[in-house]
């Protein structure tokens, strides 16, 4: 009506020319729009094929149907006298196809990435358990087929689908069905699109059940607005609509406010809306009735009778009168121009050329085509829609979805303009599972859809710093997780240091067993010339005092602050210094063995008794070891490294020994002197002498062996700053064990005992023992 009323008041636009039009319902069953279109070709409400009974007023265009369905219907009979039909519904790409709809057109923009808006809108609320409520018709499942890839490459769960038969399958109780699984379903958001008429039955079958708790998403095909005028609540009280963004035509709200059906007292179809709409008695619907309500306005009436606001589909229509007038302009103008005859008779089959390539802009500004290969794609208002209880309703624009603009620039939401209904205080959710917070990562359930998970916490040594993470992420080496698994700590860096209650107390045991070992020496030095440091060798003894001091020595080198010094001279020192240690006890050992046998008559051992044999023996031994530690420190030396694993929350600073076959070797090369001095001390224990101090060797390099055999398991369990102290540990004990069991005993002897360390002492000793040793052969005899 307003754009039949505009154009005809347009002086440039069909002048003296005025413009009609014919309404005819299309029902949604293919009879009923086969019988309306033959009303429309025959002209009279008795359908005669092939015949108008009408000398005036025939139509030279159609503009319809509302969907698809209806216009591939209605075009079965006006194709065969080649009438231009312009579909006003939805675009779909079946009616591009020219060789079965050669003379079907369409307005509306494509609609191809209207699933991707709606997986967006579904991804910025964390809507991840969706429904879905399609018609039952091929344009149901080509939308089904998009949004489910959609969805599940976002990550978005389909919690059901459920198909709506179409007009011509609708059975009484199939819709209510619908409902009631919808109504069971643990989905709070649920996605409707299809037919028109198809989704109006399934309105009008919500009645029994009152869904309040769901929130749809649609688009604005479906009038969901209108509601049964029995039906006091809608289930469809909070929806978010896709709808195709239009410009605003000038002077429209001005004409629907004054508007009434006294101005239009043919338009019967008019007049019964608005008697229905306000209420108006029974006797209005008779013609010659005055208006009722004559003071009323469209714009009084409530948004489920009445929007004011043009609707897509409606503004499909305004584009398409417009059409239909500009080609028939433009026909009229070429006839007028050549004279021809009957020059205001228009054959219907003459629009379809001009209508292909047809462009011009509208009132609004916006330019508009028919031509199918010029229609761009959609752009979408998103519009919020909340039926309260109390009879209110609301729309308001809440954002939009526009796939031509950059990237993150597409679509936008204003959280803060969306009014839900009553029973949700804050956004609602729906999803299968809840989030997993930040220190979680997600356990998909066997057998369910990735949107259902269980939560567990990140393992160690990984966080997660953000919802529905999949995989925790490792912390770097130099950082650890807090207690709550959630981002790391920086790791505080340490040492075997000299404040550590264990690094002091190492520290001191060293420095006390080393000044204890001067004092033996200074000792023995005083004492060199008595006859218990003049026996197995003084001198050897000065060198085992000396080794051992710097073996007490060496360990502090694993105190304190790795660098690149102390640890070139950890290993080495410490190697070098027990080496020199062991050989000395074993030059003593074999000292003994050879002095006792140099007394036996003829015995060639006596060119070996002296100083000169036991010194060569320690300088070979502590060489082979020096070139051990030297081959070492060219291949692959020691170095310091930071060990940021052993120690929760702490990194380690340490000596790596660069190369652990190196370091075994040195370790081994010590065993076998220590192993070589146990067994000759062992099986020269029992050799006649006074100060013979083999057993004592025996017993120290017992304990000594102990000692390092226990390390080597003990040095590959343990970590960090533990790790170290052991070594030193053992280190320690082990000289002192040494220390102990050598030595000791002659420091008793010399100073609580001196009277054993005198020459009378030592040969009343030997004398006593050569009377024994006859006695026990004259028993024997």
């Amino acid at each position: 009506m307003f754009a039949i009323e505009e154009i005809n008041k347009d002086p440039d636009l069909l002048p003296n020319i005025t413009l009609g039009f014919h309404i005819y319902n299309t029902y949604p069953s293919d009879v009923s729009t086969l019988e309306s279109s033959l009303m429309c070709l025959s002209g009279q409400r008795l359908p005669v094929p092939n015949y108008h009974c009408q000398k005036q007023d025939k139509f030279v265009a159609v503009i319809g149907g509302a969907t698809s369905e209806l216009s591939v219907q209605m075009s079965t009979l006006f194709e065969l006298y080649k009438y231009p039909q312009i579909s006003y519904g939805p675009y779909d790409p079946i009616l591009s196809d020219k060789a079965r709809f050669p003379s079907i057109y369409q307005l509306a923009p494509k609609e191809s990435t209207l699933t991707l808006g709606m997986v967006q809108l579904m991804v910025y609320f964390n809507w991840t358990w969706v429904g879905l409520v399609i018609s039952d018709d091929n344009k149901g499942e080509t939308f089904l087929w998009n949004i489910r890839e959609e969805m599940t490459r976002k990550g978005v769960c389909v919690t059901f689908i459920e198909k709506i038969p179409t007009s011509e399958k609708y059975t009484i109780n199939s819709h209510t069905d619908i409902m009631s699984r919808i109504d069971r379903s643990s989905a709070n958001v649920i996605v409707v699109y299809g037919d028109a008429n198809s989704l109006r039955t399934l309105q009008y079958a919500s009645m029994p059940y009152l869904i309040l708790t769901k929130v749809w998403i649609t688009t604005s095909h479906w009038d969901f607005t209108i509601r049964p005028h029995d039906s006091t609540y809608n289930s469809f009280n909070s929806v978010l609509i896709f709808s195709d963004q239009t410009k605003e035509i000038p002077n429209f709200k001005t004409f629907l406010r004054t508007v009434k059906p006294a101005k239009y007292p043919e338009n019967i179809l008019f007049k019964r809306f608005w008697n229905s709409a306000f209420g108006c008695p029974h006797k209005y619907e008779e013609n010659n009735q005055e208006d009722c309500s004559q003071n009323a306005s469209l714009e009084m009436l409530p948004l489920q009778y009445f929007d004011m606001s043009m609707s897509s589909q409606s503004y499909n229509i305004y584009n398409a009168v417009h059409a239909v007038a500009r080609v028939l302009h433009k026909l009229l103008l070429i006839k007028s121009e050549f004279r021809v005859e009957d020059n205001l008779v228009i054959y219907p089959w003459k629009l379809n050329s001009p209508l292909r390539d047809i462009q011009f802009n509208n009132s609004a500004g916006e330019q508009i085509f028919i031509n199918d290969k010029k229609l761009s794609e959609a752009k979408y208002d998103i519009n919020n829609f909340v039926d309260f209880l109390n009879g209110t309703q609301r729309m308001v624009k809440v954002g939009e979805f526009i796939p031509q603009a950059p990237f993150g620039e597409d679509f936008s939401i204003h959280e803060n303009v969306i009014m839900w209904d009553e029973y949700y205080k804050k956004t609602p959710h729906s999803v299968c599972s809840e989030s997993c917070g930040p220190g979680y990562q997600k356990s998909a359930r066997e057998g369910e859809p990735i949107c259902c998970f269980d939560c567990i916490l990140c393992p160690e040594g990984q966080i997660s710093n953000q919802t529905d993470m999949d995989q925790c992420i490792m912390c770097p080496e130099d950082e650890y997780p807090n207690k709550e698994r959630n981002f790391c700590l920086q790791k505080m860096v340490t040492f075997l240091a000299y404040e550590d209650p264990m690094g002091m107390t190492l520290a001191c045991t060293a420095l006390i067993f080393c000044i204890l070992t001067f004092l033996i020496l200074g000792l023995f030095v005083k004492h060199q010339d008595t006859p218990i440091v003049k026996a197995n060798n003084r001198t050897l003894s000065y060198i085992l005092l000396l080794s051992l001091s710097q073996c007490f020595l060496s360990s502090l080198l694993f105190i304190g602050k790795p660098t690149s010094a102390t640890c070139l001279l950890q290993q080495t020192i410490f190697g070098i210094s027990f080496t020199m240690a062991v050989s000395s006890i074993l030059a003593k050992t074999v000292t003994v063995v050879l002095a006792f046998k140099a007394t036996r008559p003829g015995s060639r051992s006596r060119k070996w008794v002296g100083s000169r044999a036991p010194i060569s023996l320690i300088l070979v031994c502590s060489l082979i070891q020096g070139i051990l530690c030297g081959i070492w420190l060219l291949v692959s030396p020691p170095f310091p490294d930071i060990d940021p694993h052993s120690e929760s929350g702490h990194m380690i600073l340490k000596c790596n020994e660069g190369s652990l076959i190196a370091f075994y070797s040195v370790l081994g090369y010590m065993g076998f002197l220590a192993l070589a001095s146990f067994i000759v001390a062992f099986l020269a224990r029992n050799l006649p002498d006074t100060f013979n101090e083999t057993k004592f060797i025996t017993f120290s390099m017992l304990v000594f062996c102990s000692v390092w055999v226990s390390f080597l398991p003990t040095y590959q369990s343990t970590k960090g700053k533990s790790m170290v102290a052991v070594e030193v540990f053992s280190i320690l004990s082990s000289s002192a064990s040494l220390l102990g069991c050598i030595f000791i005993p002659k420091c008793y002897v010399i100073l609580l005992r001196p009277q054993w360390n005198t020459q009378n002492w030592i040969n009343h000793k030997s004398y006593a023992r050569r009377r024994n040793d006859s006695k026990a052969f004259s028993h024997a005899s």
